[in-house]
C-alpha cells in the first residue's frame, strides 16, 4: 500500500473493491441517551436517538439516526424507527483491506480507530468511513455486481 493511503484516497486504490453487505437480520435498539459504544475496533460515541446495531457475530456499532434510517429497513413486525429487527438495503461501498495499522475516523464525533493489518477499511456513499474485522468482513460481505475479485486472499 501506499504510504500516503489515507480513508481519502480508497477509490483510487488499485487494492480496494466494490462490496455490499448482504441482506442479513440484526437486531437494533435506538439509543435513549448519549454514550459511547464499545466496538471490536474501538470505542465510538452516539447521541441519544442514534441506531445500536447488534451484528451476526455479537458485535455492536452505532450509526446516526438518520444515516440509519436511510440504509436500513424494518423487518415485519418491526415499525420503521423503533427497537427491533432490521436489514441493510444493498448499497455498493468500498473496501481495502489493510497491510498495516492505520487511525480511522468514524462516525458523528470522529471518533479515531486504531485499525489493525487485516482489517478492513470501508468507505461509504456519503463519504464517512468504517473499520470491520477480516471474520466478520467475510461473514457479513459479498461482492458487488461486477466485482470479479472474489473472495478476497486471507
Amino acid at each position: 500500500m501506499s504510504p500516503k493511503l489515507n480513508a481519502l484516497t480508497l477509490m483510487g486504490h488499485p487494492e480496494s473493491r466494490l462490496v455490499r453487505k448482504r441482506s442479513t437480520a440484526m437486531s437494533v435498539r435506538f439509543a435513549l441517551t448519549g454514550g459511547t459504544c464499545e466496538t471490536r475496533e474501538g470505542p465510538v460515541g452516539y447521541d441519544a436517538g442514534d441506531a445500536i446495531v447488534t451484528g451476526t457475530c455479537g458485535e455492536e456499532w452505532p450509526i446516526e439516526r438518520d444515516r440509519f434510517l436511510a440504509g436500513y429497513e424494518p423487518i415485519s413486525p418491526t415499525v420503521r424507527g423503533q427497537n427491533g429487527s432490521y436489514r441493510k438495503r444493498p448499497t455498493v461501498v468500498q473496501a481495502l483491506r489493510l497491510d498495516r495499522p492505520m487511525r480511522v475516523s468514524v462516525g458523528r464525533q470522529n471518533d479515531p480507530l486504531d485499525a489493525q493489518p487485516g482489517d478492513w477499511l470501508l468507505r461509504y456513499e456519503d463519504g464517512s468511513n468504517g473499520v470491520i474485522q477480516d471474520s466478520i468482513f467475510r461473514e457479513t460481505y459479498e461482492a458487488a455486481p461486477g466485482e470479479s475479485r472474489w473472495p478476497p486472499p486471507m
